[in-house]
């Protein structure tokens, strides 16, 4: 799948597969290995873990927004984004997404709702209160200090119909057609095998189901430093697939119904952008 996984550089790739194979070298690293391309970069999700369970550790100790990179700073990413009233607010100042998936993902009373790398849980939470007691919302993270914070804020809230599983987005512990939403908050741009990722989120989906996420979209000219910069990638530049790529991947997965909306710039060659899309009815 030409312009999907977005892992590294043509230069890059050519010291360990050919370019018609670039989706297969790369998607080792959802196996445990490292990008494939890249040398000296060392395993994409390994160097994701570390920078989120490192950004738990300092939202668990001050109440502050949390602020990682300059972007963060200027409010391109994270609790700037959130209506000022959100809550709970100690999930919120945690959040380093690029959008408000809950914000477009109409939520309905007694649906089921699946966040992708939910982090601190200000999204289940979300999710939690609109779809109601007789609803369900699920986190799905890799990082143990971003589950334990998620649950800490869950119990907080008192919310019983949220729940946080430890996972990884490109095996999805949970039963195909199970779900009735996905969302996700500049998480899938971080994935070293994003087909992988939009095939499981259309696994357990409902037939109709429906996808509503905030990610990057990179530009087509894009250049190549910064496609092979790791600090970019765990920054949720460098790893971001391009709009083609995007509807690509999600028509491949089985998706209907495409759309994608930048909403905002958070880098010289990339904007923040909802994608909305359904599973066949």
């Amino acid at each position: 799948m030409a312009g999907v996984s977005g892992c590294c550089s043509t230069e890059a790739q050519s010291k360990c597969c050919e370019p018609e194979a670039k989706d297969a070298c790369c998607g080792t690293a959802t196996d445990g290995g490292s990008c494939g391309c890249a040398e000296g970069h060392g395993d994409i999700r390994e160097a994701v873990r570390e920078r989120y369970a490192a950004a738990a550790r300092k939202a668990a100790a001050s109440p502050a927004p949390l602020v990682v990179t300059e972007a963060d700073e200027h409010g391109l990413f994270g609790a700037a984004l959130y209506d000022e009233e959100a809550e709970p607010p100690a999930a919120v100042s945690a959040s380093l997404g690029c959008g408000v998936p809950t914000a477009v993902a109409d939520l309905h009373e007694g649906e089921t709702v699946l966040d992708l790398g939910s982090g601190a849980g200000a999204d289940v939470l979300i999710s939690a209160r609109r779809v109601g007691p007789t609803g369900r919302a699920i986190g799905l993270d890799m990082t143990d200090e971003m589950l334990e914070l998620a649950r800490r804020n869950a119990a907080a809230t008192g919310a019983s119909n949220a729940e946080f599983l430890k996972g990884n987005i490109e095996a999805i512990p949970l039963a195909d057609r199970s779900v009735d939403v996905v969302i996700s908050n500049c998480v899938i741009n971080l994935s070293g095998d994003k087909p992988r990722v939009l095939r499981e989120a259309a696994r357990v989906l409902k037939p109709g189901g429906r996808l509503a996420v905030s990610d990057v979209v990179a530009d087509e000219d894009m250049d190549d430093a910064t496609r092979t910069d790791m600090a970019a990638w765990t920054g949720c530049i460098a790893g971001a697939l391009t709009r083609a790529g995007y509807e690509e991947g999600l028509r491949a997965a089985g998706f209907v119904d495409i759309e994608i909306r930048e909403t905002h710039r958070v880098h010289e060659h990339a904007g923040s952008s909802i994608i909305r899309a359904r599973t066949v009815a």
